[in-house]
């Protein structure tokens, strides 16, 4: 796995609620990061956030 940008971290990170996130919030900040949402995902498993409400089966 190629090392994670850390602002990508740091948005899922501040934008998680009790270690969770919305998949529709985890796609924006990707899109906002111009990162591929994959990556999203990657962050929240490294940060051990789970993300929920998927609406596209994207992670």
């Amino acid at each position: 796995m190629d090392e994670l940008p850390a602002e990508l971290l740091t948005r899922i990170k501040e934008a998680s609620i009790e270690k969770r996130i919305s998949c529709s919030v985890a796609r924006r900040i990707a899109e906002e990061l111009k990162v591929p949402m994959k990556k999203a995902g990657e962050a929240a498993d490294e940060l051990g956030i789970k993300i929920y409400a998927c609406e596209l089966g994207c992670f």
